[in-house]
């Protein structure tokens, strides 16, 4: 049987020998009546990791984005956010379901907004206008390709809410593929930033989970959100336990991802049918098309078994991650260089 070669998304992972085996030994409770010892040691290992004093253990990053809008605004509120911001596309229309928030949309360089533009697009204090109280920042960013906001800009950022009086998350679904890349502190965005959603199903490689983090009463009122988005579960330490095995042992590893990400866009801009690469910083490749759609492209592709995702006209996105090695790399390479 030919082997299918998914480069989807970093979504799509499998665990590991040893995290399944931290898995099934996982030590469990009730975590809706905060019983959950494997839940508990996840949450108290990531704040310490962060800084921050609480954490809260959730079903996915749309559920702890979601929760973090809705405990950082009141409704008419505005949040400042990237137009490629995936609190914005991708989470359902949330921001105006389940907070009646209204989206500030900006125009950023690959998604990664700046300190100015920010202060250009707080709103008076006057009845006609929303008002503005989150900036919401992804890191690293998915429609940007993987783009890595620097540590100076974010603290820029955070100077200017603090002269407003906003508050500001962060959309961290892939924060730990920025830290290898830069060599920044887990602590230097515990101290950026009023709430971090971190997701473990990504490139970390864990199979289900996402941990909001933020103050002791902050926590609090996100359980509450947590309870009627019907995120609570009750023995959820068998997956947090992959999620602990993933803070252990599968953040160093991500430089490899990167490293083939590396590869493969090098090789995509050599081929006839390709426009432009978007720079590769992390573990994302995006295809800018030349003269073909990307229907065409992920057609030929499934010829070769290998899957990728639309990602706008003419662009295709592939994510490298922990069960795509050297030899699918080659395998991918040498499929691409036969179609175009």
């Amino acid at each position: 049987m030919t082997k299918t070669i998914d480069l989807r998304s970093d979504t799509v992972t499998k665990p590991t020998p040893g995290m399944l085996q931290a898995m099934s030994e996982a030590e469990v409770g009730d975590d809706v009546f905060d019983a959950d010892p494997t839940v508990n040691a996840l949450q108290e290992k990531l704040a310490e990791m962060f800084g921050k004093e609480s954490a809260l253990y959730c079903p996915s990053g749309t559920m702890t984005n979601q929760i973090a809008l809705r405990i950082s605004t009141r409704p008419q509120d505005e949040v400042i956010c990237d137009k490629r911001s995936h609190i914005y596309l991708y989470e359902g229309g949330g921001i105006a379901y389940n907070s009646m928030l209204s989206p500030k949309l900006l125009d950023g360089d690959r998604g990664r907004i700046t300190a100015s533009m920010v202060k250009e697009n707080i709103n008076p204090d006057d009845i006609h206008f929303p008002r503005t109280s989150l900036v919401s920042l992804e890191n690293t960013m998915n429609k940007g390709g993987g783009s890595i906001y620097s540590l100076k800009d974010l603290k820029d950022i955070r100077s200017i809410c603090d002269d407003h009086g906003l508050r500001m998350h962060l959309d961290g679904a892939r924060l730990f593929n920025a830290l290898v890349e830069t060599g920044d502190s887990p602590r230097d965005y515990g101290k950026l930033f009023d709430t971090i959603s971190i997701c473990f199903s990504k490139g970390l490689g864990a199979p289900v989970g996402s941990v909001l983090l933020s103050s002791k009463k902050k926590i609090k009122e996100a359980k509450r959100v947590r309870k009627v988005f019907g995120g609570g579960m009750r023995q959820a330490g068998y997956l947090a336990a992959a999620c602990i095995y993933a803070l252990d042992h599968h953040i160093d590893r991500l430089a490899e991802d990167h490293r083939r990400a590396q590869i493969l866009g090098e090789v995509s801009r050599e081929l006839s049918f390709v426009r432009q690469v978007y720079p590769v910083d992390t573990n994302i490749v995006i295809l800018d098309l030349a003269d073909k759609s990307e229907s065409w492209l992920l057609s030929e592709l499934e010829k070769y078994h290998i899957l990728a995702v639309p990602f706008g006209r003419r662009l295709v996105r592939f994510v490298t991650h922990l069960n795509f090695d050297d030899e699918d790399l080659q395998q991918t390479i040498e499929a691409l260089r036969e179609i175009g």
